[in-house]
């Protein structure tokens, strides 16, 4: 029988798939003993992670709940299959990515801080924003108050399997794409062509893993290549930020930024992103919906059915993701 290692915490609702042939194994947080089970299915958080590994045996494949796995290879030997969850987080992090784009165009932060200001007048500085962007000026018949996403420019930059959920949600406000990949395919451009499209793109957006390659890919250099009045969205990871030169662009209003992911994370109270100006921060909650551990652990059950039966994994990482 194939012992399968879970979060204690895991309620039984999300355990049902689980064939009979399935024994699991719920680990607490801090095992005080060592455990031996045959597939692990790593916690929701790192800390967790890195808390229950040392106590673990005889591990043979660890399943992420996760796309990203980057806080697991820094601690998983090479000898141990590990598989991501490609998939889960499509819908919400999609999701999550076009409402930010929504919001920003439409200036949505700028109007709850006047709702909370109680301030109905206010809404001409709105036009503010508007005049950012490059290639505008004031009216003196009507202020801009909010702007449009038809026929922007939106270059996805990460377009796997959530940049095209992204697209595709996109698509009906009809803005024009580009889009960049590791491996390049009819439509969508290698990372070399990254510095050529950045300006070109109105809307910028990053669904990237956490790797060697993508870390702090969007420098100083990069950000200052973009429009002025661009709006940079993260759906990805932080680090592939260098967020001491998204802070400069921002307070500069070089730029306008949505960001669900930071580095560093938690963000502390007295980090300067909280108060730059032109930003939503949202607490790296975008594939967090009520659904996301269903689809997680329907996945989990297939791959323990997998390894039961001999057959292949899905989702099997090489390299860095």
């Amino acid at each position: 029988m194939i012992r399968v290692g879970i979060e204690a915490s895991i309620e039984d609702r999300y355990l049902k798939d689980f064939s009979n042939e399935i024994q699991l194994v719920r680990i607490p947080e801090k095992p005080s003993s060592p455990m031996d089970i045959d597939l692990w299915v790593a916690p929701l958080s790192a800390a967790t992670a890195r808390e229950q590994w040392p106590s673990l045996r005889n591990v043979k494949v660890v399943q992420s709940p996760f796309a990203g796995v980057d806080a697991l290879l820094k601690i998983l030997p090479k000898e141990v299959t590990l598989c991501d969850a490609r998939g889960v987080h499509d819908i919400p992090t999609a999701e999550w990515a076009v409402t930010a784009i929504l919001a920003m165009q439409k200036y949505i932060p700028f109007y709850v801080d006047l709702q909370r200001r109680r301030d109905w007048n206010g809404k001409d500085e709105a036009e503010k924003i508007y005049l950012l962007r490059e290639g505008t000026v004031p009216s003196s018949n009507m202020p801009a108050l909010i702007d449009e996403i038809a026929d922007m420019t939106v270059l996805i930059v990460g377009y796997g399997a959530i940049g095209q959920g992204i697209e595709a949600r996109l698509a009906p406000f009809r803005p024009k794409f580009l889009r960049v990949a590791r491996t390049s395919r009819a439509g969508v451009e290698p990372v070399s062509r990254l510095d050529d499209l950045i300006c070109q793109a109105d809307v910028i957006v990053l669904i990237m893993p956490l790797t060697s390659e993508t870390y702090r890919m969007f420098d100083r250099d990069r950000i200052s290549r973009m429009k002025r009045g661009a709006l940079l969205v993260n759906a990805g990871r932080g680090a592939t930020v260098e967020t001491d030169a998204l802070v400069e662009a921002l307070a500069q209003k070089h730029i306008r930024a949505a960001v669900d992911v930071m580095d560093p994370e938690p963000l502390a109270p007295d980090h300067p992103l909280w108060s730059a100006p032109n930003l939503l921060i949202t607490p790296h909650v975008a594939s967090d919906s009520p659904r996301t551990l269903d689809r997680a652990f329907k996945l989990v059950a297939e791959q323990a059915s997998r390894f039961a039966k001999n057959e292949p994994l899905q989702n099997v990482v090489t390299g860095e993701y």
